[in-house]
């Protein structure tokens, strides 16, 4: 199985682009209103190289719920989904037909998940504001594959298991973009 996306190095980190998605998130339409979602990642990284700059050995790597929820926004934006409030337990989003869907969204190698979603689908997001998708498809795949338990309850998976996972998977099992 080859990969869906190509990956290509640019500014640091490995982004993909291809015909079937610009994981730009130029335009994030929202009512009649439109946020540059890339530009506003760009400068969130901008400002956090401005004081790893100002404050030499200390790291302002933006992670944590930062990341996971702009990574919620770009795969509610680009697959149509329902976000989920916050709180809820497992899934983070549903799909106009009913499905439920973990997000889970990393700038490394590797993602962890304490639970069995439903399906699962995983982005690498780089500093300019692109990301790739690793995953997409049933969550029960993933979740027998994934290491054992952390300390922290969560169970880690590397994004190339995950890339091996996604090609076993038919695109009737995967969520759609929205048209």
């Amino acid at each position: 199985c080859l990969p869906k996306r190509k990956l290509t190095l640019s500014c640091g980190h490995w982004e993909a682009f291809d015909s079937e998605i610009d994981g730009g998130f130029k335009v994030m339409e929202k009512g009649n209103s439109s946020v540059d979602l890339s530009a506003k990642i760009q400068e969130l990284y901008a400002i956090t190289k401005g004081l790893e700059a100002q404050f030499p050995g200390r790291r302002f790597t933006p992670d944590g719920h930062l990341v996971g929820s702009i990574g919620e926004v770009l795969v509610a934006d680009h697959y149509g989904l329902t976000l989920l409030p916050n709180s809820a337990e497992t899934h983070d989003a549903v799909s106009s037909d009913g499905r439920k869907i973990q997000i889970k969204t990393t700038q490394i190698n590797r993602i962890a998940i304490s639970s069995e979603p439903d399906y699962l689908i995983v982005i690498r997001i780089s500093d300019c504001g692109k990301w790739e998708e690793i995953y997409n498809g049933p969550g029960h795949l993933v979740w027998n594959n994934v290491g054992k338990m952390q300390k922290n309850g969560q169970r880690p998976i590397t994004l190339a298991k995950l890339q091996s996972l996604m090609c076993k998977i038919s695109e009737i099992e995967q969520i759609k973009p929205k048209k």
